[in-house]
């Protein structure tokens, strides 16, 4: 009879600790895939985004940047996205919209920046800008390209 209850007690206590340790367990694990999933999402949203900036022109205080969405996913919330722009080695960053300096953009060929479709970033300067400068687009997500031309 001593053995059974023993046995009985034993057997109880393994149940208990069995489901302790899968309610502790368990809820990590479903953290942990659900973080993988996020940072796969991204990795992939990353690498089927790319741009390329493939010609500027200097209008008056205007300088005019074309940009081409060379990726396979289509690009939102450009106004989001980080512009530097100054001569070699002092460049600084454009807020969108307004102020001065500022950038907006116009989606030139397309209504959204799907792949294949080219940007025009028009960056509004305070004087006509002269001599060698950078100019550097930073996507929402982290991709960027960088041209440098002269005026």
């Amino acid at each position: 009879m001593d053995k059974a209850i023993t046995t009985i007690l034993l057997l109880i206590a393994g149940i208990v600790c069995t489901v302790l340790v899968i309610n502790t367990v368990y809820p990590a694990v479903n953290r942990s895939t659900a973080a993988m999933v996020t940072i796969a999402g991204k990795a992939d949203e990353r690498i089927q985004t790319n741009v390329e900036i493939i010609q500027t022109a200097v209008v008056d205080t205007n300088v005019h940047v074309w940009v081409k969405n060379i990726g396979t996913a289509r690009i939102l919330a450009i106004e989001q996205s980080d512009l530097f722009f100054g001569v070699t080695g002092a460049q600084t960053r454009i807020p969108y919209g307004s102020g001065s300096p500022y950038w907006d953009y116009q989606i030139e060929n397309n209504t959204e920046w799907t792949p294949m479709a080219t940007v025009r970033v028009t960056i509004h300067l305070a004087s006509a800008p002269s001599g060698n400068y950078v100019m550097k687009l930073v996507l929402s997500n982290g991709i960027s390209d960088e041209y440098v031309f002269s005026v």
